[in-house]
């Protein structure tokens, strides 16, 4: 592989940039917090998923890719999927309904990431295949004086830990000053969390040494990513928005129950997204699925194919707030264009790429690298194959696909026939259609003639 770069990260925990040193370099060990699988993943929830993909090849480029062991988790208990069942199945048994949601979220998260480069982590375990690793968990902070039972819960004892809330630098004692212990009268401090909560005979449950219940949140991470990497692995992930209270108390719960001195060595957090310069809500209009972006003419009025969703949020420094526009899409759109379609071959990745990634995922910076590597392939045959290897580091190398005359004349003929149903407002079979040819890898793009205004399709083959 050449000479090893010496990767340099961000840590959250220590608000400084530190040399990363994996605990065993024959086993890098990675956690990411999934998706919650109760709706479709929004554009906010595609950051971590490219961010923490293009952290994954940098450690596998490094280390090889039999050293790395990546978990992204899947949170299939929660009481946003409990309602979004009742609301979608009202009819159905709610166990029933809540599987009807999950599974058709989860699928279409999957697709979603497979959409944007992403390469499927090594292990994606759901919270409910993991019940009993949370249980074992809750046993043991009771044993240890960490957790206590009140009001049909069991809770996490904040008190009982000395140097709660390293991650956030959140003081306890401030939180509770202006707490309104009222709100909850049987915790014995107001930030205690839920570990165990009863189940009502209408919701999920598990049985439990404290009764039939669903865990909380927080302790599902803590069971899977031990389950996995170990009582201390290398990197955990996921956006500024779980630090505070999610992986603060992850990181309570774990060191409280194992009686180690760290949870993970390096906490990794991308920044906030805003779409079109403003926070993406349903009231502003501006919520948009990645689905609807790949699929629907939400955004700028057009589907956008899932390698320039890829760039678009990787023209950014992953720690950095990001704007997400249309302006931004059709700039990565023009610079994607320029780069010629490769093989990946077996070349390595230059290294002015691979610097820029060792330095805490500079994308921007090994964006700019691998676009002089795009034109000097485009002058030169010979450089391609480093250009090649450079742009699969980032997940963005444009594929050669040959199809033959009668494949190509083929799918001209369904697109046309799909044109036609739009055209009759047959909405519902055309969108049948377009699924049906995306499931075959081919992509749709639907717009108007310039010249004559009329609605046309292009298509292209997804990379």
């Amino acid at each position: 592989m050449g000479a090893e770069p010496q990767l340099k990260f961000y840590n959250t925990l220590t608000r400084e940039k530190v040399d990363f040193q994996p605990i065993d370099r024959d086993n890098v060990r990675m956690y990411v917090c999934g998706p919650t699988v109760y709706d479709f993943a929004h554009i906010g929830n595609a950051r971590p998923a490219i961010v923490f993909d293009v952290l994954y090849r940098l450690l596998r480029q490094v280390y090889g890719e039999s050293h790395v062991t990546y978990v992204r988790n899947i949170t299939d208990v929660d009481d946003k999927i409990n309602a979004r069942a009742l609301r979608d199945h009202p009819g159905l048994p709610l166990n029933q309904a809540i599987r009807l949601v999950t599974e058709k979220t989860e699928t279409q998260y999957f697709r979603d990431t497979a959409a944007l480069g992403c390469l499927e982590p090594t292990a994606q375990p759901r919270a409910t295949e993991n019940i009993a690793e949370m249980i074992e968990i809750i046993e043991k902070l009771i044993a240890k004086g960490h957790a206590y039972q009140a009001a049909g819960e069991v809770l996490f004892d904040t008190k009982s830990m000395n140097d709660y809330g390293q991650l956030s630098k959140r003081n306890l004692d401030e939180q509770q000053a202006g707490a309104r212990i009222a709100v909850d009268a049987h915790k014995k401090s107001p930030g205690d969390f839920v570990l165990w909560k009863l189940s009502a005979d209408n919701e999920p449950g598990w049985e439990s040494p404290w009764g039939r219940g669903r865990p909380g949140w927080h302790i599902e991470c803590s069971a899977m990513s031990g389950r996995y990497l170990g009582d201390v692995f290398d990197i955990h992930g996921g956006g500024l928005d779980l630090i505070f209270p999610h992986h603060e108390n992850e990181i309570a719960q774990s060191r409280c129950a194992h009686g180690t001195h760290a949870m993970a060595n390096v906490w990794m957090h991308n920044g906030f997204l805003q779409v079109e310069g403003r926070k993406m809500s349903k009231s502003e209009g501006n919520f948009v699925t990645i689905y609807e972006l790949l699929q629907t003419e939400k955004l700028g009025g057009r589907t956008w194919p899932g390698e320039v969703l890829r760039l678009a949020m990787l023209m950014t420094h992953y720690r950095e707030p990001i704007d997400f526009s249309v302006k931004r899409l059709e700039e990565a759109e023009r610079l994607l264009a320029k780069w010629p379609a490769a093989d990946a071959g077996n070349a390595a990745p230059d290294a002015t790429v691979l610097a820029a990634l060792a330095d805490d995922l500079n994308t921007v910076a090994a964006i700019q690298a691998v676009h002089a590597l795009a034109q000097a392939a485009n002058a030169d045959a010979n450089a391609l194959p480093v250009y090649a290897a450079s742009a699969a580091l980032l997940g963005l190398l444009p594929q050669k696909v040959e199809m033959d005359d009668a494949i190509v004349a083929d799918i001209d003929r369904r697109v046309r026939a799909r044109l036609e149903l739009l055209k009759a407002k047959n909405f519902a079979e055309a969108d049948r259609a377009r699924d049906e040819l995306l499931a075959e890898g081919i992509q749709l793009k639907d717009g108007k003639d310039p010249a004559t205004g009329e609605r046309i399709t292009t298509w292209e083959v997804k990379r």
